[in-house]
């Protein structure tokens, strides 16, 4: 059960002009501790978890989020038409974690618009803490890239992430904390 500041929170996230009878149900729907807020300078984005998909992968996120890692890191690589990527504490999209890299989740699932995938080297099994955000295009990437998400509200916060490769003076991420730990 969401208690109600969870639920002031993420009505407040839904934005000013959404109906309040269907965001209840939503927020309702929400589960805390499997829900991230991750804030840009345009705005929250609200990422649902997929623990049903790659129980590994949203764990390392899950304790990096909580250690804070992600808060002021850059998005580096961000293609109009296609994602938008970061968790690299150097920026040069060569960096990760000092956690070890994870074994590949690969699933069936379909990448659309607003999945959330892990970043990798060529070899599966080396994902660590880049992930990106999908806008159009990316479905070729289904059973090639782990999904441990999906955005639920916010997108039009992350088309409005500065484009390049890297993007000069590239967007950051402010915070991105669980919705649990954002009361």
């Amino acid at each position: 059960m969401i208690k109600p500041t969870s639920l002031a929170l993420v009505l407040a996230l839904a934005g000013a002009g959404a109906l309040f009878a269907p965001m209840t149900a939503a927020a309702q729907q929400l589960d805390p501790q499997n829900t991230i807020v991750l804030t840009t300078k345009d705005g929250p984005v609200t990422i649902r978890l997929r623990p049903d998909l790659a129980p590994r992968h949203v764990e390392q996120i899950k304790t990096l989020t909580k250690r804070g890692f992600y808060n002021g890191i850059v998005f580096h690589r961000v293609i109009d038409g296609f994602m938008a990527q970061t968790g690299d504490p150097t920026g040069t999209g060569t960096g990760k974690s000092d956690l070890p890299n994870l074994p590949a989740e690969f699933s069936r699932e379909p990448y659309k618009v607003g999945t959330v995938g892990m970043a990798r080297a060529q070899a599966p099994n080396s994902a660590n803490s880049q992930f990106f955000i999908c806008y159009e295009g990316c479905a070729p990437l289904t059973g090639q890239y782990t999904i441990w998400g999906e955005v639920i509200s916010g997108m039009d916060a992350v088309r409005k992430i500065k484009r390049g490769e890297p993007p000069v003076n590239p967007d950051k991420i402010i915070s991105m904390k669980l919705l649990a730990d954002s009361r």
